[in-house]
């Protein structure tokens, strides 16, 4: 495998696109930062992900994990690996300062993150986790909870995992049937069975921090019933040293269609000591904390599969001689002329391009927002980032998979043999299409929560901040109609479901594709429009049209099935299938 960070691509979209350069000084935790210290720590995380985690990717897919009465063992290639990515600080990049977190901003965090993802996303998932766990354990911890975990977290020395899913349960986490008791000493005894536990257990790292989901004794029915506890591997003495192992165990591992160096357990808490996070019965609130980092986290799982894909399709399709071009050789010393001389390679490649180069400046769109929330007090933005989340979750990992598989496509019938390493890239990429959160569950969670809660009034504001945006003239107005589709769309969703309660969800997954496809258009008129007048300047220029003439019709099909009766989906009687 070969990966090249995207360094130029970052400096274009940090200080030409955004100019974060004029937004960060204006921002006390940020003002210290150079655009020369984020070229700096772009180009180091690239070399990580290029020098130290990809060469660890397919021996890791080869070896897998290993269970054996309770003990995960990693790939062994892993281990080396795992230290100079976590003793680098990479982990806690955009983590609290005053607990040995770095406290860069998540747009550079954003960045940073899809790079470590396509070197190796097994790998990665370990530590992805223990962001999430640290976000949760900073907003909702006591302050002993805090100074007694996040410093081992944030340096890596400690790893997080999170459990919520139960076998019977799935999404609906509801009905979870995990059981927190009160002991004396103001513990609790966590008892039952999670799967899908990412990370649950390994050997990495010499502790592992869960956050679990269970019931207190005689809460309240439902998601209103769920508390939140922190469930080490080894108790904590108060001195920060290691003590008793907790009487939690890997009951199994997965075998999995991909990811096969992220050890996914069965995990058995068997009374096991757990310590309240947050308040009693609020935990899935406290959760979404995590679970919130972690899904725009995958989504940029995806973004990194595409990258990657595409690194690899084109290094093929530039070296690979294959047939003739149809204006005639181009190669003439040569037995064949490249794949590139191919129209429909290069449909395939222009495609897998133009998804991932504004996937990649969406992805540093929603993370300047965070930042602008969080560190500004930003309601707006704050709003607009929890309006975006779901649609970077679905959209970024819908397109990476689509664009793995379209690098496969390009290797013909070497795409298929694992040598060549895209296979591993498309087994590895589907799932994040469905952990964290279902791409389903997060089109119903954008149109449920997002736009129909408040009647449309952040999406119609970001719609409105799109079209007064200065944007290329060539795009300008096929941007505009395609604001104009989106706004005729939601328009029609908010109508027709005061009467027809399946409509939000027989239309939700295909009104997250129109509002992703939307905000990529939005974004390439606006690359278009500031591109330098380079060769680089001019490689967007040629992508946006490509973009705007090849992909954004597909808005065109989306728009007249969204305005479709939800009986379309709902005809059949449960006996007909």
């Amino acid at each position: 495998m070969h990966y090249q960070a995207p360094e130029r691509d970052a400096a274009f979209l940090m200080f030409e696109l955004f100019k974060a350069q004029e937004i960060w000084p204006q921002i006390p935790a940020f003002s210290d930062f150079s655009e020369d210290l984020i070229s700096a720590v772009v180009a180091e995380g690239g070399r990580i992900a290029a020098e130290v985690l990809l060469p660890t990717n397919a021996p890791g897919d080869e070896e897998g994990c290993t269970w054996q009465d309770g003990e995960v063992t990693t790939p062994e290639v892993f281990k080396a690996a795992y230290r100079e990515l976590s003793e680098g600080g990479w982990l806690g990049l955009a983590g609290n300062p005053q607990y040995g977190g770095q406290g860069m901003p998540k747009m550079l965090a954003c960045l940073v993150e899809e790079m470590l993802w396509s070197g190796n996303a097994s790998l990665y998932l370990y530590g992805t986790l223990t962001v999430g766990a640290c976000l949760s354990i900073d907003a909702h911890g006591t302050p002993e909870q805090k100074q007694m975990y996040l410093p081992k977290m944030y340096s890596g020395q400690w790893t997080g995992a999170m459990a919520l899913t139960e076998s019977h349960a799935g999404t609906d986490l509801g009905i979870m049937r995990s059981k927190a008791e009160p002991n004396a000493d103001g513990s609790y005894a966590i008892t039952g069975t999670k799967i899908f536990i990412t990370g649950g257990e390994h050997d990495l790292v010499e502790n592992i921090i869960h956050l679990v989901l269970a019931k207190l004794p005689g809460a309240p029915a439902g998601t209103k019933g769920i508390s939140l506890f922190i469930v080490p591997k080894f108790l904590v003495n108060d001195d920060g040293s290691l003590g008793e192992r907790n009487g939690w165990a890997s009951g199994s591992i997965e075998h999995k269609m991909g990811i096969r160096g992220s050890a996914t357990s069965v995990i058995n808490y068997d009374g096991a000591t757990g310590f309240l996070l947050g308040e009693e019965n609020k935990g899935l609130a406290a959760m979404f904390t995590m679970m919130n980092y972690e899904r725009l986290s995958i989504g940029l799982q995806g973004l990194g599969a595409g990258e990657l894909a595409y690194q690899l399709s084109a290094a093929y399709a530039k070296d690979r001689l294959q047939g003739r071009a149809p204006t005639g050789a181009q190669n003439p010393d040569g037995p064949a002329d490249s794949l590139l001389v191919h129209p429909d390679v290069r449909r395939m490649l222009m495609t897998q391009r133009a998804y991932n180069e504004a996937g990649r400046a969406f992805a540093l769109y929603v993370g300047l927002l965070l930042d602008q929330g969080k560190y500004a007090e930003d309601a707006e933005a704050q709003a607009r980032s929890e309006l975006l989340t779901p649609v970077a979750k679905a959209y970024f990992s819908d397109r990476g998979f689509d664009g793995a598989v379209m690098a496969q496509q390009v290797f013909g019938g070497h795409g298929y043999v694992h040598e060549w390493g895209v296979e591993q890239v498309v087994r590895d990429a589907r799932i994040a299409q469905i952990y964290e959160g279902t791409n389903g569950v997060q089109a119903m969670d954008l149109i449920g929560r997002k736009v129909l809660r408040d009647g449309g009034v952040t999406l119609y504001k970001f719609i409105d901040d799109m079209g007064q945006s200065e944007v290329a003239d060539a795009h300008q107005a096929d941007l505009q109609e395609a604001l104009d589709r989106l706004v005729r769309v939601t328009d029609s969703i908010i109508d027709r479901s005061a009467d027809d309660a399946n409509l939000p969800g027989a239309v939700s997954t295909d009104f997250l594709a129109l509002f992703g496809l939307t905000i990529y258009a939005w974004l390439w008129a606006r690359m278009a429009c500031v591109a330098p007048a380079d060769e680089f300047g001019e490689s967007k220029r040629i992508t946006a049209r490509f973009f705007f003439n090849r992909i954004l019709p597909a808005s065109i099909g989306l728009e007249q099935g969204i305005l479709s009766a939800s009986d379309a989906v709902m005809g059949l009687t449960p006996e007909q299938f």
